[in-house]
């Protein structure tokens, strides 16, 4: 998924926790973020407060697809309130690969083909 693609899937999916989202959706989403966010924090602080409040659900909801993509439930992004561990153990959940079969949470995501012996 490309950066525009990503951040096209996230507005669009505002609220919406239901499904899966890959790496690349989730980490492509995050930079916009906090791109979006320094740029409106230089602009004034009454952006910066607008924006952060706007893009808070989005990134609650494609947490909660991408931890949906491991195999887990959207809630242990809660496990984040525990001080430093938490927030590791999310970070690590967010950078692991996804299921390569389908879950409960819906199917797996199609991959780009590996040429045989690139393995």
């Amino acid at each position: 998924m490309t950066f525009a693609e990503s951040i096209q899937t996230c507005l669009r999916k505002y609220i919406d926790v239901s499904g899966r989202a890959r790496r690349s959706e989730y980490w492509w989403f995050s930079l916009f973020q906090i791109i979006a966010l320094v740029v409106a924090a230089l602009v004034h602080e009454v952006v910066y407060g607008i924006l952060a409040v706007a893009l808070l659900l989005p990134a609650i909801a494609v947490t909660a697809r991408r931890l949906h993509d491991i195999g887990r439930s959207g809630w242990w992004m809660l496990i984040a309130f525990i001080p430093i561990l938490g927030a590791l153990i999310l970070l690590y959940w967010c950078i692991k690969a996804g299921d390569a079969q389908a879950n409960k949470w819906g199917p797996a995501a199609a991959t780009a083909q590996v040429a045989p012996g690139a393995q």
